[in-house]
């Protein structure tokens, strides 16, 4: 056997240059009553999501759009009942569709739940000699994507998705330079990091950029995003500045010894 170490294929990070220690001792976090109107707001802005969820209620691409939007945008959180409830009722009620894109969505959202979704519902996407459809590469950018996406939530033996990764991988990265804004930024975003590979937390301040230039967004929905994100961001600034605080104090007892 070779003592040489075989080959990677390593994704490779660009992570930003630590922050000096002494920027989050000097955090000063928002006064009670900013931060008192920004919780409200939430709790207002949470409702009238909620009402949005209900109306899409009945109408599938409706309801896929907008849980999946809800997800991305990092506050999936605050309506776990009413995220399962709609992926329930998809599950239940909505099976047929020729639409690529919706069909991958489906899929997609509802195997992460944990649902037992067929891979076969792909197969309809595919030509007479077991390829899929040429027909899919310039006519319908956004269904690849979705596919895409779905493809990565394949397990063992699913030869269906294995070639579709290989066949929306390909093609995506040849059309992506011939996009335009947001779905080239959409797409260039899922060919270096899938929604599967994705820390949801992370993945939002993105997410929020691309949905507010979308002709398809809800007010509501973004400005609950941008709150969200700023209340948890100015939370995880308070708790290093306490962190930061204690360790320097703890240092200072040492060398006081």
């Amino acid at each position: 056997m070779s003592s040489q170490p075989s080959a990677c294929d390593r994704r490779m990070v660009n992570f930003c240059p630590g922050v000096q220690s002494n920027h989050f001792i000097n955090y000063t976090p928002d006064d009670e009553i900013t931060l008192g109107y920004r919780q409200k707001r939430v709790q207002d802005l949470k409702e009238e999501v909620r009402r949005k969820l209900k109306t899409a209620a009945g109408k599938p691409s409706q309801q896929l759009t907008f849980v999946d939007a809800v997800q991305r945008l990092g506050v999936a959180y605050h309506f776990e009942e009413e995220v399962e409830k709609e992926l329930g009722d998809i599950y239940d009620n909505y099976h047929d569709s020729d639409d690529l894109y919706f069909v991958s969505l489906r899929f997609r959202l509802l195997r992460q739940q944990g649902y037992n979704v067929s891979c076969d519902v792909f197969k309809r996407f595919k030509d007479e000699n077991g390829s899929f459809k040429n027909c899919l590469i310039n006519n319908d950018v956004e269904g690849l994507l979705g596919l895409y996406e779905a493809a990565h939530l394949r397990v063992q033996g699913e030869d269906i998705l294995d070639e579709a990764l290989d066949f929306t991988t390909t093609h995506l990265k040849v059309l992506v330079k011939h996009l335009n804004y947001p779905l080239a930024e959409k797409v260039s975003r899922a060919l270096y990091h899938p929604v599967r590979r994705c820390l949801e937390r992370l993945e939002a301040r993105f997410n929020i950029s691309i949905y507010q230039d979308e002709a398809s967004e809800c007010k509501a929905l973004l400005e609950l995003a941008k709150l969200d994100f700023n209340l948890l961001q100015s939370l995880y600034k308070k708790e290093l500045s306490h962190i930061t605080r204690f360790r320097f104090l703890l240092k200072a007892a040492v060398f006081q010894r």
